[in-house]
């Protein structure tokens, strides 16, 4: 039973004419823990988690059978030029659709950490640099990329032609085989990436116990309130309070989507300055897969962000969702960082910081916490946690060819 002190204080909070600030206490615990209005409205900001946005550049973007020959397609190692790498080495569903490692591990190693997939079709930009305006531009770059799957568009479309399951899925998507038409070859790679694109659109995760809280602090549901401990609590009065961390890491993303130079030390193993969102800019403008290409299925399309290279970019990387943070270590873009720990100390002192110039982040300064607030901020992360999208999003299909009257 949940005790008196704390049953008087949600029926205060609840009372006409109350202050908003409400006393959050756990069944059996001894603490309450209390948010201002402030606070409540930046933690409502956080949550609920919608519907990804819509695609109208990848007419297949929602479409089942796109999703089902997608979900075969990011399990085939067939894609790949040795036969042995598919999107689902580096993007291992086991692991929360990132891998474990500090840099990415396909056909050869790569410069930089594997983002997890999961809520991916809510971010505006792909990649650690924001080259990529949608999932499907993503998802062709790995598919050719020498250290990455190294395979060859024609084999792709070629497999496709001579693998009569995978044909057949295909024309169940796309429609007739082009034959031989010109540019068969790049419509089938567009085609492939769409359809993985479409399965990467139903790996949503939603549905943390800090959901749950957040739904219980905005209705007065005290059973829901106790869905994250006490500790959780006072973290999450830090996150949107003292440690400032809701400047990059705010709406229901629990991310602004854009990029930021906050002078991470590079890993010690990867040669050179890895200039981000600079090289970004301009790898997306020469890319013929942009939303505005040839190969978007929008009519008219208008692009809605016109984005300019200038020195600023220099060192920026994408702000990262904070869902399932506590799953996808190593952290930033090379995993310079093992744990939340590690991170969290980092923003503390700012040990080991390098320096960007007149164009690194001028708004940070060390955070100074104790190691309880360091602990306390740790416990509210971890509650960010979801349990992964349904058990049958995690393995391929036996086939390719989706059936729309199937169970």
């Amino acid at each position: 039973m949940m005790p008196l002190a704390a049953r008087t204080a949600l029926r205060r909070a609840a009372a006409p004419g109350a202050l908003l600030a409400m006393a959050v206490c756990v069944a059996g615990a001894q603490e309450a823990i209390t948010f201002t209005d402030v606070e409540r409205a930046r933690i409502a900001q956080l949550s609920p988690l919608g519907d990804p946005p819509p695609d109208p550049t990848n007419r297949h973007a929602d479409d089942p059978a796109a999703a089902h020959l997608g979900r075969f397609l990011f399990h085939d190692e067939r894609l790949s030029g040795a036969g042995d790498v598919s999107c689902a080495t580096c993007h291992d569903p086991a692991r929360a659709f990132a891998d474990g490692r500090a840099r990415a591990q396909g056909a050869g190693l790569g410069p930089r950490n594997t983002p997890s997939l999961l809520n991916a079709a809510y971010q505006r930009w792909l990649f650690w640099d924001g080259r990529a305006d949608s999932l499907w531009a993503q998802a062709l770059q790995p598919l050719e990329r020498d250290i990455e799957m190294n395979g060859d568009r024609r084999a792709i479309a070629g497999l496709i032609e001579r693998d009569p399951a995978l044909r057949e899925a295909y024309e169940g998507v796309f429609g007739p085989w082009p034959g031989n038409e010109a540019g068969m070859v790049d419509r089938v790679f567009v085609n492939v990436a769409k359809a993985i694109a479409a399965y990467e659109r139903t790996l949503v995760s939603r549905n943390s116990s800090f959901d749950r809280f957040a739904s219980g602090l905005a209705n007065g549901d005290p059973s829901a309130m106790a869905a994250i401990s006490p500790a959780a609590q006072r973290g999450l009065k830090l996150f949107v309070g003292k440690a400032g961390c809701r400047m990059c890491h705010h709406g229901p993303l629990i991310s602004d989507g854009e990029f930021h130079n906050i002078g991470v030390p590079p890993h010690p193993e990867v040669p050179g300055r890895d200039s981000g969102r600079y090289d970004g800019v301009r790898l997306l403008a020469a890319n013929p897969y942009r939303e505005d290409g040839a190969f978007n299925d929008a009519d008219p399309y208008v692009r809605p962000v016109q984005v300019r290279q200038g020195p600023e970019l220099w060192g920026q990387f994408r702000t990262p969702s904070l869902r399932n943070v506590a799953v996808t270590a190593p952290y930033m873009h090379q995993g310079q960082f093992e744990t939340l720990r590690d991170v969290i100390v980092f923003y503390s002192t700012r040990d080991g910081a390098v320096s960007a110039g007149h164009h690194q982040e001028q708004i940070l300064a060390p955070l100074e916490l104790t190691e309880a607030e360091i602990d306390d901020l740790i416990a509210f992360l971890q509650t960010l946690t979801d349990t992964n999208p349904g058990a049958d999003l995690l393995v391929p299909p036996q086939s390719p060819i989706f059936r729309r009257d199937a169970p």
